[in-house]
């Protein structure tokens, strides 16, 4: 990106399965930016992914090690909680929004593309390993929930020094570009 272009550091977030990743991924192939997703620096790699979190200083220091002072990219994820000296960097945050029945069929069928039948498991999704990930995806329309939620992540958002945009990420992901390319074009 040439220097005299405006930045463009765009963070991309939502509950699991709302297609934070997806969009990051198409978004930065789009317009040629570097995509980081916040699960690569928030767990270890463990042989059984999603397992062991890195402590909150160490997540940070990657993720700076891999911003950098770029002035271009794409975050997806949620740092909310735990990624505030990285939040002063963003130009346009946008929040995606997919009903809990949706983003639960996404995320089995995505547990299943990744692990098979094994993410299944004999008896079926109710004594699948990934329950209690799918009962905790379930609560993020919750507003009693302490994990990450809708009301946490509006909370988060309102406090940042960006415009915010959100988004039905049930939407074509072309659709989704368009509105977020408009969003980067419009005056601040």
């Amino acid at each position: 990106m040439p220097e005299t272009e405006a930045p463009r550091r765009i963070h991309i977030t939502g509950a699991s399965g709302s297609g934070t990743t997806t969009l990051g991924r198409a978004l930065a192939n789009q317009l040629g930016l570097s995509h980081f997703d916040t699960d690569d620096v928030y767990w270890r790699p463990t042989a059984l992914p999603f397992r062991e979190k890195r402590p909150e200083a160490e997540r940070l220091a990657l993720l700076d090690a891999l911003l950098g002072q770029r002035r271009a990219f794409v975050l997806s994820g949620s740092i909310s909680g735990w990624g505030g000296p990285i939040e002063e960097r963003f130009d346009l945050a946008v929040l995606l929004r997919v009903a809990t029945p949706i983003r639960l069929e996404r995320l089995r069928a995505r547990e299943e593309l990744r692990h098979g039948a094994a993410a299944i498991g004999a008896g079926g999704w109710r004594e699948s390993p990934l329950v209690a990930f799918l009962d905790w995806a379930a609560r993020y329309d919750d507003p009693d929930f302490t994990g990450r939620s809708l009301s946490g992540h509006q909370a988060w958002l309102a406090g940042l020094d960006c415009p915010v945009l959100t988004l039905d990420g049930t939407r074509p992901v072309a659709e989704l570009i368009a509105s977020v390319r408009g969003a980067l074009c419009a005056p601040r």
